[in-house]
C-alpha cells in the first residue's frame, strides 16, 4: 500500500480550506484517510498553515511520499529538511 501525504479540500465554493492528510494513494481526494496531520488555509494573507510536526515527521520516516504542494508546505514549516537528512 503506497501512502501519500496530500491535501483534502473542504470549505464552501470559492472559499477553499484544506486538510493535510495521510492517505492511501488509491483513495479519492476527499475520501477516506489514515490520519490528519494539519490544515492549510490559502484564503488568509499570509496563508495559514498549521501542522503537527511530530506526526508529519513520523509519516515521512515510515516512507509516506508528500505531493508537490505538500512538499512545499513541509519545507516552509521546516519539517522536510529534518526528514531529508541522510542517515549514512
Amino acid at each position: 500500500m503506497a501512502v501519500k501525504i496530500r491535501l483534502a479540500r473542504a470549505g464552501a465554493k470559492k472559499r477553499p480550506f484544506y486538510q493535510v492528510v495521510v492517505a492511501d494513494e488509491r483513495s479519492r481526494r476527499d475520501g477516506s484517510f489514515i490520519e490528519n496531520v494539519g490544515t492549510y488555509d490559502p484564503t488568509k494573507n499570509p496563508a495559514a498553515i498549521k501542522l503537527n510536526v511530530e506526526k508529519a515527521q513520523a509519516w515521512l520516516e515510515k516512507g509516506a511520499q508528500p505531493t508537490e504542494t505538500v512538499r512545499q508546505l513541509l519545507k516552509n514549516a521546516g519539517v522536510l529538511g529534518k526528514a531529508a537528512a541522510p542517515t549514512a
